[in-house]
């Protein structure tokens, strides 16, 4: 059996070193502007151009920032590896607790339940976004647990994101949407919370980003995925951490 980590790390092995190409910004429109680079600033984004200059924006129009690492014609991405695609089961299980064992685990669980989303994929993702701090600001202006660019913060309704409980909630919406929109794919879920589900569609599974491919086999390293069986069901499975906690 051939799971979506393996699937995913054979892509990011047969990537070149490559060369820095920039930041691809998605406004929350879906119009999406290469940039040489940018600059984060209280409420605005200044974006660099590539023939020179720059220009400002409302930090609350910006979706996301890519790095813009790869040159797509030279990558094999998992499309292309002639692997079969399997489906896993993302919905809420009880036994399927949150990983790693930490204070916000109730209110994971909580709000995993009220989405009937796996739990447990939901603590790997905030691990990878944020390792549980709930003050974290990345460089590109994302904040939470969960990471939420401000667009998405308001989107979802998440009028306070460095509030555990308001941004976990705000983000397990959106893996929600994100699960009714590609399936029971757990790769092209991560791969859409990461870049976005314009360029998931575009390339037709996970965007040959270097930062996109990392991202999605770091956390499918974590968490140990319930394969669905032929009749729909899921077959039993525990993860990992929750075998080492016992």
């Amino acid at each position: 059996m051939l799971r979506p980590a393996i699937l995913v790390a054979t892509a990011l092995a047969l990537l070149p070193a490559g060369r820095l190409l920039g930041e691809l910004i998605v406004f929350e429109d879906g119009r999406v502007v290469k940039a040489s680079g940018y600059r984060l600033l209280p409420e605005e984004l200044e974006v660099e151009l590539p023939g020179g200059g720059s220009y400002r924006v409302a930090l609350e129009r910006i979706d996301r920032i890519v790095d813009d690492e790869v040159v797509v014609e030279t990558v094999a991405v998992e499309g292309d590896l002639g692997l079969p695609r399997r489906a896993y089961d993302l919905s809420y299980q009880a036994a399927r607790k949150p990983l790693f064992g930490t204070a916000f685990d109730p209110l994971i669980d909580a709000a995993a339940k009220k989405a009937n989303i796996d739990a447990a994929f939901v603590s790997a993702l905030i691990r990878a976004e944020s390792n549980y701090e709930p003050r974290a600001v990345s460089r590109k202006g994302a904040r939470g647990l969960m990471q939420l660019m401000p667009a998405t913060a308001r989107r979802l309704s998440v009028r306070r994101p460095f509030d555990p409980a308001s941004n976990v909630a705000g983000g397990v919406r959106y893996l929600r949407e994100l699960v009714d929109r590609f399936g029971n794919q757990p790769e092209l879920v991560l791969a859409a919370y990461n870049a976005g589900e314009q360029a998931v569609e575009t390339y037709g599974g996970v965007p040959p980003y270097r930062e996109t491919i990392a991202y999605v086999h770091r956390i499918l390293g974590w968490w140990n995925p319930a394969p669905l069986d032929s009749a729909g069901g899921a077959e039993p499975s525990t993860s990992a951490a929750s075998r080492r906690r016992r």
